[in-house]
């Protein structure tokens, strides 16, 4: 009886605690960080993102699970650098009113549509894009359920699809973190669009003593949430019908049930597929599993900025990914896919492994030395104060010459 008593106070402590801790961080995305400069202020910049890193204490590391972590951070510290003040408030925080006028203001969702009739006439808005834009991004999930559906005979939850938002069309001009596919499903509002290569979570020396003749048969899929708009579905199929291929799977597939259980067989008793399951990119095991992979293979309908594909080839892994996962792939190290239909993939697959393991080899090296030059934190550091310095030169001459923008497609810096 006692420790029946006991086990369950312990359920309800356990319980409250929980409720408790979910009240505190919902409390948080009400709060506003405020940032001041070391030098004096030239004016006040308000940022509409994730607030979670700025409660991190000085000696917590920066969560890996994201590049929006460590990246939300760098652009408030780019205008703190610049000489602003910086206000951050969580990008869903619907309560906040301004009550200065700010010079710049940067939101990634809905907040650019609800403040800007209440910010200062000569704010300049931008519009930070971590997605393709939603319409297409939520059009492009439906296709993907659809097909399956009609694959299958089964139908499946979405999981990625998000409200519209109208962020581009109240900005005065917009930063990417993608490549011309995102930039494309944006390009209807005729804004100037910079681009700014997203960063990574994870940075690896070259894998000098790889054995590319072991692993030429053996790919990753290495993706997060929605698995049918990662293409996890098809990736599937296809290797299902290539026994003598061996698919590794890093990705939270136990959070979608549905999806699970319609690939329970695939998932767990298909011979040439193993799944792990979610992997810290920072673990030895993350790295044990790169090494056993010649390449990720990864046909998502629809990214901004591809940040798993990009850790992937950090880790010497060769892409084959679909043209919307964002990611700048050339021949010489990878295989962009036209239609990421099951045969194309099968042929891909079949293709890499062709392969000489001294083609292999080039091919990983030139994918690790481009993506340690296009996509790191330094490159994003750099490339997001020269667009921010850019954006303040057009807004000089906007306000010089009546009021007119460059007319840059996009500007990659």
């Amino acid at each position: 009886m006692a420790f029946t008593v006991i086990s369950g106070l312990g359920k309800l402590i356990s319980f409250l605690s929980k409720k408790v801790r979910a009240r505190i961080e919902y409390m948080k995305c009400f709060r506003v960080v405020s940032l001041k400069p070391e030098q004096p202020s030239r004016g006040n910049v308000l940022l509409s993102y994730r607030i979670e890193p700025f409660f991190l204490k000085p000696d917590e590391p920066i969560p890996n699970d994201h590049t929006w972590h460590w990246e939300c951070r760098q652009i408030a510290q780019t205008f703190l650098d610049l000489g602003y003040c910086v206000d951050v408030i969580q990008f869903h925080n619907h309560k906040f009113v301004p009550e200065k006028d700010y010079a710049f203001f940067i939101d990634i969702r809905h907040r650019l549509e609800a403040l800007s009739p209440l910010l200062n006439k000569d704010c300049i808005k931008i519009f930070h894009s971590d997605t393709a834009h939603i319409l297409f991004h939520n059009a492009a999930e439906s296709n993907r359920l659809l097909a399956l559906q009609q694959r299958r005979g089964i139908t499946l939850n979405p999981r990625r699809f998000e409200p519209p938002n109208l962020g581009i069309e109240y900005a005065d001009c917009a930063t990417v973190l993608g490549n011309e596919f995102t930039i494309n499903t944006f390009s209807y509002a005729k804004k100037p669009i910079y681009r700014v290569p997203i960063s990574t979570t994870g940075v690896y020396p070259w894998p000098e003593e790889k054995d590319f003749e072991a692993c030429r048969k053996n790919f990753l899929w290495f993706g997060s949430g929605g698995l049918v708009h990662k293409g996890l579905d098809l990736v599937l199929d296809a290797f299902a019908q290539m026994p003598e291929y061996h698919l590794t799977i890093c990705g939270p597939v136990n959070k979608e049930e549905d999806f699970e259980k319609a690939f329970y067989n695939e998932l767990y008793y298909t011979p040439n597929i193993h799944t792990f399951g979610w992997v810290d990119i920072s673990s030895s095991k993350f790295i044990e599993i790169a090494n056993s992979c010649v390449g990720i293979i990864y046909p998502s309908c629809s990214e901004g900025g591809g940040g798993c594909v990009i850790t992937c080839m950090h880790a010497g892994l060769i892409p084959i990914v679909s043209y919307e996962a964002s990611v700048d792939v050339h021949d010489d190290f990878g295989v962009i896919l036209k239609e990421s239909s099951v045969e194309e993939i099968k042929n891909s697959i079949r293709m890499i492994a062709s392969l000489s393991p001294l083609e292999l080899k080039s091919m990983a090296r030139k994918a690790w030395e481009f993506v340690r030059v296009n996509h790191t934190r330094e490159k994003f550091t750099e490339s997001y104060r020269n667009v921010v310095e850019k954006i303040l030169s057009n807004q000089g001459k906007k306000d010089k010459h009546e009021r007119t923008w460059e007319t840059d497609k996009f500007l990659v810096s």
